[in-house]
C-alpha cells in the first residue's frame, strides 16, 4: 500500500506514491493521472535492463505507446549534448503537446529528462520513477531540472513539475551500496533543516543506517518528501524558503566541480558540505559543539566522509566553483547554516578569512 504526498502548487497539485510494489501500479497511477497516450522513456545503462520492461510494459497494457530512450550511467550524461540528443529522440517516438517524458533512474536522469521535458515544444508534461535513494527523497520532487556546466553543476535549466512521482524502495536492492549511502545524505540533511524528531530516529537507527531493509525506510522516505513538498508548495522557484534545502550543497556542488564531477558521488559530497557547514554553524550561527558533533557522529554511522582530504583539491578551485553557485550574488556565496538540529538559516555570507579557515580544517 502507498503513503500519497501531495505537493501544492497555486495552479495544481501532484502525488507522490511512496511504496513497496509501486513500481507494479505505475499503469493504474497514469490512468488516475490522466497522462498521455505516448510516451518518451528516459533511462541509464544500468537501470535500463533492471527495470525498463516492468515500466514500458505497465505503460504498454494501458495503451501508451512508448519509446525507451538509454544514456551512459553517471553524472557525465548530464550535459547539454545528451539534452539535445533526448530532443531529437522525442521527435522520433513521435511525441506532441499531449504526450510524456518519463524518467526512470536516479538523480542524473531525473534533472536531464525533466530539462528536456521542461524545453521540447516549450514544455510537455513529466513523471519521475526515481530508483536510487536520493532521487526519492530529493531530485525527484520539486521541478528542479538541469545539466551542468563544466565550471559547476546544475547551472542550465528549468523548474519544471512532474505531474507523478513513483517512488518503490522495492527497487533499492539493487541499489550498489556506495549509492544508497549517498543517498542517505539527503535524508540526514532533512533532519538538520527542518525536523528534529527526525533527526533523532536516524540517531536512534544509527546501525541500520546503511541497510535498505530497514523497517522504517518507507516512512523516512515519505516524511522526507512531505518535508519538501511542503517547502515546495511555499516557494516553488526558490525565492526564498527554499533555499534551505541547500544545506551541505555549497560545498558539495563546488567538490563536484572541482574533482570534475568524477570524485564524489553527488551526496559523498554534500555530506562533506554539511560537515563543513556544520563547523561554520558553530562559529556564525550559535550551533552549539554538542549538536555539531551528533550531526558528524550521524553521517560517520551512514558510512558517508565528513573530511575533503586526500583528494588533491585546491583551495582556489573550491572558492571560485562557490562562488558560481546559483545562490552567490555578487559571485559571493551564501550559505545555509544551522542555529540548531531542526532549524536553520539561509542566505548568510561569511568572511572569507573563515571560509579558508574551516576549509583548512577539514582538508587536512
Amino acid at each position: 500500500m502507498a503513503s500519497v504526498v501531495y505537493v501544492e502548487l497555486r495552479e495544481r497539485r501532484y502525488p507522490i506514491a511512496v511504496g513497496r510494489g509501486q513500481i507494479e501500479q505505475l499503469g493504474e497511477w497514469w490512468r488516475q493521472t490522466e497522462l498521455g497516450r505516448r510516451a518518451l522513456v528516459v533511462t541509464d545503462t544500468n537501470v535500463g535492463p533492471l527495470y525498463g520492461p516492468t515500466v514500458r510494459a505497465q505503460l504498454e497494457a494501458i495503451g501508451v505507446a512508448t519509446t525507451v530512450a538509454t544514456v551512459p550511467a553517471g553524472e557525465a550524461s548530464k550535459t547539454i549534448e545528451r539534452w539535445a540528443q533526448l530532443q531529437y529522440a522525442a521527435v522520433e517516438a513521435g511525441l506532441d503537446r499531449s504526450s510524456v517524458m518519463l524518467a526512470l533512474g536516479g538523480g542524473v536522469v531525473g534533472d536531464l529528462a525533466g530539462f528536456a521535458a521542461a524545453t521540447f515544444l516549450r514544455g510537455i508534461r513529466m513523471v519521475q520513477v526515481p530508483t536510487t535513494l536520493l532521487a526519492m527523497v530529493d531530485s525527484s520532487v520539486g521541478g528542479k531540472t538541469g545539466v551542468d556546466l563544466r565550471c559547476g553543476k546544475n547551472l542550465v535549466g528549468a523548474f519544471h513539475q512532474p505531474s507523478l512521482v513513483v517512488a518503490d524502495p522495492d527497487v533499492l536492492r539493487t541499489l550498489p551500496a556506495r549509492e544508497y549511502r549517498a543517498g542517505m545524505a539527503e535524508v540526514i540533511k532533512y533532519g538538520v533543516i527542518l525536523d528534529a524528531a527526525l533527526f533523532e530516529t536516524l540517531e536512534a537507527g544509527a546501525a541500520r543506517l546503511t541497510d535498505p531493509s530497514w523497517a522504517v525506510l518507507d516512512e523516512l522516505i515519505a516524511n522526507c518528501c512531505r518535508l519538501k513538498a511542503e517547502v515546495v508548495a511555499a516557494d516553488e522557484r526558490e525565492g526564498g524558503l527554499r533555499a534551505i534545502l541547500n544545506f551541505g550543497h555549497t560545498l558539495g556542488h563546488a567538490l563536484e566541480a572541482a574533482t570534475g564531477y568524477e570524485g564524489f558521488l553527488h551526496g559523498e559530497a554534500v555530506a562533506i558540505g554539511m560537515a563543513y557547514a556544520a563547523e561554520l554553524s558553530v562559529r556564525m550561527a550559535g550551533l552549539s559543539p554538542v549538536e555539531r558533533d551528533r550531526l558528524l557522529n550521524v553521517l560517520r554511522a551512514a558510512g558517508l566522509p565528513i573530511r575533503a582530504s586526500g583528494l588533491g583539491v585546491e583551495w582556489a578551485h573550491v572558492i571560485a566553483a562557490m562562488s558560481l553557485d546559483k545562490k552567490a550574488a555578487d559571485r559571493v556565496p551564501r550559505f545555509v547554516l544551522a542555529e540548531a538540529i531542526g532549524r536553520v538559516r539561509h542566505g548568510v555570507e561569511i568572511p572569507p578569512d573563515v571560509l579558508k579557515e574551516v576549509w583548512d580544517a577539514i582538508a587536512e
